[in-house]
């Protein structure tokens, strides 16, 4: 396999460059997101910047998907590369033309279904594939949903992918992972901590794909080689604990508003983080859930690393989730008491 740090370096570049062509074009055909009650800026702001890290990463998944010396069958790779393309198309020309949510999700469940159909052709457990199918399904949307302050989504990507790099065996997988977190870098200065341009639809759902990839490429291989049966779920459930902040805060809103009877498919400002920025401003909350995940992310490494027994670790990452719900219920609380002391937000 090649050097990974040379071409993480030349990912971060040419992503930071591709940016920086997107804004440029972004102001040019007036993508610009307004301010608005749903919204949490202020000022409008140019979108699609997220297609600079789908371009930068194409040519090394297109090199994956040929690549003799790669670890996983060609055919994973290949899925990957026009599971990424679907959901960035579509992303693409909703932040060019809003598209309604039926054919937005549509290709979504599109491209799960090749996600999941190339962890069955791998040789993985249907179980597996029906994981990576989920997988691919929820992330996309998850980081769809959670991607409005700024550096929030982008960091978020970076962390999990990074710890993923960290915990990989296969140097497909960890190239790949690595490679994604370059990438979600050389974007990073162009969103945070002023924002002069956001990912977009078709970066936020391109970067939860992409992560789903990843985890799917390690579940399959664990499922189907693993000395013990504990191996595949034990690197879902580590790989659950930089994915959590943005897993539970989205699935809990997510839950509320359906118990409440809203339209939970549209726009809106309910997430704990969007509670908390009102509270502290964009970078602060931006920069404390990055230490959440990164805290969680070193944890598992370094437990994965100590070989610890498999039930302490699952006990200990359930209990890392349960403090990270609570925590979304402060905020909520917190946020519901500012609001109604009509304390300014």
């Amino acid at each position: 396999m090649p050097n990974t740090l040379a071409i993480c370096a030349a990912v971060a570049l040419a992503t930071a460059a591709l940016t920086w062509l997107a804004r440029r074009y972004a102001l040019w055909r007036r993508l610009l997101d307004e301010p608005g009650e749903r919204r949490s800026h202020a000022v409008a702001t140019p979108r699609g910047g997220g297609i600079a890290i789908v371009l930068s990463l194409s040519p090394l998944l297109g090199w994956l998907a040929v690549a003799p010396s790669a670890p996983a069958p060609r055919g994973y790779w290949l899925a990957v590369c026009a599971g990424t393309a679907l959901v960035a198309f579509i992303g693409w020309w909703d932040d060019h033309r809003p598209l309604s949510a039926r054919r937005r999700f549509a290709v979504h469940l599109v491209a799960g279904a090749l996600l999941g159909a190339a962890v069955a052709g791998a040789g993985g457990h249907w179980l597996a594939a029906s994981a990576a199918f989920v997988l691919a399904v929820g992330l996309l949307n998850v980081w769809n949903f959670m991607d409005g302050i700024n550096g929030l989504a982008a960091s978020q990507a970076a962390i999990a992918a990074a710890v993923c790099g960290s915990l990989a065996a296969d140097p497909d997988l960890r190239l790949a992972a690595w490679a994604l977190a370059a990438a979600c870098c050389g974007f990073l200065p162009f969103n945070f901590p002023r924002a002069r341009i956001f990912l977009g639809d078709v970066g936020s759902g391109a970067l939860g794909y992409l992560l789903a990839a990843l985890v799917a490429r390690g579940l399959f291989d664990r499922h189907a080689n693993a000395t013990e049966p504990q191996s595949a779920l034990l690197w879902l459930a580590l790989l659950s604990v930089p994915l959590g902040a943005f897993g539970l805060d989205a699935s809990l809103t997510l839950l509320r508003r359906m118990l409440r009877g809203e339209a939970w498919w549209r726009p809106h400002v309910q997430h704990a983080y969007q509670a908390w920025a009102r509270r502290v401003g964009h970078a602060r909350t931006t920069l404390a859930y990055a230490a959440w995940s990164g805290a969680g992310g070193l944890a598992a490494i370094a437990s994965y690393r100590s070989d610890l027994p498999f039930g302490f670790m699952m006990v200990a990452i359930v209990v890392w989730q349960v403090a990270g719900g609570l925590l979304w219920f402060v905020l909520q609380d917190a946020d519901r008491r500012m609001t109604s002391k009509g304390s300014p937000l």
